[in-house]
């Protein structure tokens, strides 16, 4: 049986790069999707695979490793099945704009949470300062002090014009780094000016909603000198699967070290007395609006979501 990477996922058909250094097309064994999964693709890009190889020089995919960590999110809105974006992450890097179209801090705090609770270190790189005018500028200072002080490093960058790319490619020198955000953010343009050669197909905004239309289809890993970049299809909505009411606010890292100053010790922060985290919202320790991300979340915990 022979081993190698999942660098790319088309549905019933995945590619590995086999630990040889060659690449081979394989399929999935007809039962394991028959396993009680409740995962839509129950292998992903980053995997390591085990598989024979065929007759026809295609392969047969038996068993993957046990993954180190992933990204999952919720198939469709009110599925109970998940859908593993990739696995094996060293970084994950959500990248989003101030502006055409804007991200909402909403899915950015969906993201960052969901690898905050799976081990993955995170950044934020926000696309398109060259469209900024001094207005846009001002609110793109007001969100990267917020989530520097939060313990994220934010990078400010423009793919067109090449502001600030090489600190993006030192940022994840050496790394297995997942790119993700929503569709328009400019994320295919951004990772042609890291990578250049990588030549991905780069979309255009739809006219009557400012809203990117999907120009990576299918999930992709491509080698950058001793790392590896995972492209993904642009993301509407980020269904978060798994969390539990008492667990979330362990997963801002900037609530964490007030959470033991709570009077309740099962304490969710919304309405009990004695609330280290809403004194600490008061008093301008967590950000008014991480903490409103916080209490949606919530919510969506609640009523199963």
């Amino acid at each position: 049986m022979d081993k190698g990477l999942v660098i790319r996922t088309t549905g019933s058909w995945y590619r590995v790069l086999c630990d040889d250094g060659l690449t081979i097309d394989c399929r999935l064994r007809g039962n394991y999707r028959l396993r009680g999964n409740k995962q839509t693709n129950p292998v992903a890009v980053g995997d390591r695979a085990l598989f024979d190889r065929q007759e026809d020089g295609t392969g047969v995919i038996h068993e993957v490793e046990e993954r180190r960590n992933y990204i999952v999110r919720r198939a469709t809105k009110l599925s109970k099945q998940t859908h593993v974006i990739a696995a094996n992450i060293d970084l994950l890097c959500v990248v989003a704009t101030m502006g055409l179209p804007r991200t909402s801090t909403g899915f950015i705090d969906r993201l960052l949470v969901t690898a905050e609770a799976y081990h993955i270190p995170a950044c934020l790189i926000f696309n398109k300062v060259d469209l900024y005018d001094e207005e846009l500028w001002e609110v793109q200072r007001e969100l990267s002090g917020l989530y520097r002080s939060a313990g994220y490093p934010v990078l400010e960058v423009s793919a067109l014009t090449g502001e600030g790319i090489d600190t993006v490619r030192q940022a994840i020198a050496g790394k297995t780094v997942l790119f993700s955000g929503h569709s328009g953010v400019g994320k295919s343009a951004l990772l042609n000016a890291v990578c250049p050669g990588l030549n991905l197909r780069v979309g255009e905004l739809s006219d009557w909603s400012l809203k990117g239309k999907h120009t990576t289809t299918f999930a992709e890993i491509f080698p950058l000198g001793d790392g590896r970049l995972i492209d993904t299809p642009g993301i509407k909505e980020f269904g978060m699967v798994d969390f539990t009411e008492q667990e979330l606010s362990h997963f801002f890292p900037e609530m964490r070290g007030i959470l033991p100053d709570c009077h309740f010790a099962n304490c969710t922060h919304r309405h009990e007395p004695g609330c280290a985290i809403k004194k600490a919202v008061e008093d301008g320790l967590v950000s008014e609006e991480r903490y409103q991300n916080y209490l949606n979340i919530l919510e969506t915990i609640s009523s199963g979501i």
